[in-house]
């Protein structure tokens, strides 16, 4: 019985090795040049225009010029989010790269996932903000609780502006490949690691996907974690007076 969408077509895009490595390099979220990704797949300009045509037309890839430059990324979060899911796979089974980079362990602790935070810190904070009563769960996914807006909203951000915006999901989870659990995707998670950086706590590392936590701006993210843990912990405590 053969239902549904054909995935043969994309699975073969991505399993060719150039290709695949152009992928991963986009999960940064950022913006490459054909011969940045030339680079980094290891062939030539030529090569890579023939791989970059590919992978546009087949809209795993949206190419944006500005002046004499075209710049490739990622086409939306769901190729981001399909990735992710391919490298969680790939981890189980054992596929893993026969030479480690001297930037995996910090690649393992925090990391960008197109454009939110994943890893170590990245787990850490979904599983804080849960035990935090700061989701709820429903037919539409998972939503922020009056307890996840308030301790949002006292980092800084407009959890009503990140809802107006229709595009996207608001906030859901994302399989996490090295730590194997869920971390937070969607506008929050994507606002979260903006804030993130705006406050200094944390900052992208030049050509890779690892985030940089300050000693202080690690800290301050527990910090704000554990508030936000002992505001719940309160408002479980708290007695509700009779009417």
């Amino acid at each position: 019985m053969k239902d549904g969408p054909n995935i043969i077509g994309i699975a073969a895009l991505i399993g060719d090795h150039a290709r695949a490595e152009v992928l991963t390099a986009l999960m940064s979220g950022m913006a490459l040049t054909a011969t940045e990704l030339a680079e980094v797949a290891g062939v030539t300009k030529q090569t890579i225009s023939s791989h970059l045509a590919k992978l546009v037309d087949a809209r795993l890839l949206v190419v944006e010029a500005q002046g004499r430059h075209r710049y490739f990324r990622l086409a939306d979060q769901d190729v981001a989010q399909l990735l992710e899911s391919l490298m969680n796979v790939a981890f189980r089974s054992g596929a893993v790269r026969t030479r480690s980079s001297p930037r995996e362990p910090a690649l393992r602790k925090a990391r960008v996932c197109y454009d939110h935070l994943a890893g170590e810190l990245g787990v850490l904070l979904y599983d804080q903000l849960l035990r935090s009563d700061a989701f709820t769960f429903g037919a539409h996914g998972v939503a922020l609780t009056p307890a996840g807006h308030q301790c949002v909203r006292a980092l800084g951000i407009d959890t009503q502006a990140l809802h107006a915006n229709r595009r996207r999901a608001f906030c859901r989870t994302c399989l996490d490949w090295s730590e194997r659990r869920h971390h937070l995707a969607g506008s929050l998670g994507s606002a979260l690691l903006a804030r993130f950086e705006a406050l200094g706590w944390a900052r992208r590392a030049t050509d890779s996907r690892v985030i940089t936590f300050s000693a202080t701006g690690e800290q301050a993210l527990r910090g704000w974690l554990a508030d936000a843990a002992g505001e719940a912990a309160r408002s479980v405590a708290t007695p509700i007076a009779p009417a």
